[in-house]
């Protein structure tokens, strides 16, 4: 705990919906919040597919479409508090509607189906860097601006916004990707922004985060950038990973003139593991300027030592 932090009691048991609950936060999150004794709802495209949700106590998976306001209520009718963690990283073109649906869309039928519902409490899992007139991509600009759509509602919601840098741990899309490139290239490894900075953030500190905004009153209201302890280049990332992870390749920094025609590329491959508006996310600094975690009386864990664990690996 941060010296002078002030620790509030824990209420009860809540009833609160999930939305992106079967995903890499969430599953994580739902599992925590279940052994909280909270009751949860989990809205899914596929609740057969959640499996690892299933059988957890307290998890009630229902198929809704989120994106439908009607089963959007009909899902957040009698709950006390909903945690939004659904976003992309990548659409299927390059014009931002896909980004806009995702973040900014959903945003508005989250609030029109809180309204409906009577719910007054809403946690955004949003990001760094995130701006809806100065964002550097389509993804933080919808970023921004769902956030704004929802801290335009303080007058009937409580709202907390979660910023965190890039996250990590078991099974992430971040060190877990990168390996998995560096398995497949040989001898050395290409990489645009190798400069771009980061302060990689553990899953369950995220998950921490979210239930202290969740059970504390304090935090309503209120944006916490979350950042773990340690600031890394992008270059220093991929090298780490390819020790833990026992592919160490040579990094060959691109030019960015380069890294676009890359980024071009990469758009055509299955599953776009890179883009353009990836490469201009990684355009700005995914560091924090204020300390989130101390805010919340949490610390965060570092990157290296948890790094294996993160890979499924032995340290090295």
């Amino acid at each position: 705990m941060a010296p002078g932090t002030v620790i509030f009691d824990r209420p009860g048991p809540r009833r609160i919906a999930v939305l992106g609950g079967t995903g890499f936060v969430g599953r994580r999150l739902v599992a925590h919040l279940a052994a909280q004794g909270h009751q949860l709802r989990v809205p899914a495209r596929d609740p057969l597919a959640a499996r690892a949700l299933r059988v957890l106590p307290n998890v009630r998976l229902i198929g809704t479409d989120v994106h439908d306001a009607g089963a959007l209520a009909a899902c957040l009718r009698g709950c006390d508090a909903v945690v939004n963690l659904i976003g992309i990283l990548n659409e299927a073109g390059d014009d931002g509607r896909g980004f806009a649906r995702a973040h900014v869309e959903l945003m508005r039928t989250l609030l029109e189906s809180c309204a409906a519902e009577s719910v007054q409490r809403v946690v955004q899992v949003s990001a760094l860097q995130a701006d809806a007139r100065y964002g550097a991509s389509h993804y933080l600009r919808t970023k921004g601006e769902a956030e704004e759509l929802l801290m335009a509602t303080s007058s009937r919601i409580d709202w907390t916004i979660l910023q965190p840098s890039v996250l990590f741990g078991p099974g992430d899309g971040f060190v877990n990707r990168f390996a998995k490139l560096l398995r497949l290239i040989p001898l050395c490894f290409p990489l645009a922004r190798p400069q771009a900075q980061f302060a990689p953030v553990h899953v369950d500190d995220v998950v921490a985060a979210i239930d202290l905004a969740l059970t504390h009153a304090e935090t309503h209201d209120r944006c916490y950038q979350l950042c773990g302890p340690d600031v890394y280049s992008l270059r220093a990332l991929v090298r780490m990973i390819g020790a833990a992870s026992g592919h160490r390749r040579a990094v060959i920094g691109l030019p960015d003139w380069l890294a676009r025609l890359q980024a071009r590329a990469m758009e055509l491959l299955p599953g776009k593991p890179f883009s353009m508006d990836n490469y201009r996310s990684l355009t700005v600094p995914s560091v924090c300027t204020r300390d989130g975690f101390a805010e919340l009386g949490l610390q965060p864990r570092p990157l290296a030592p948890n790094l294996p664990a993160a890979l499924g690996t032995r340290a090295h």
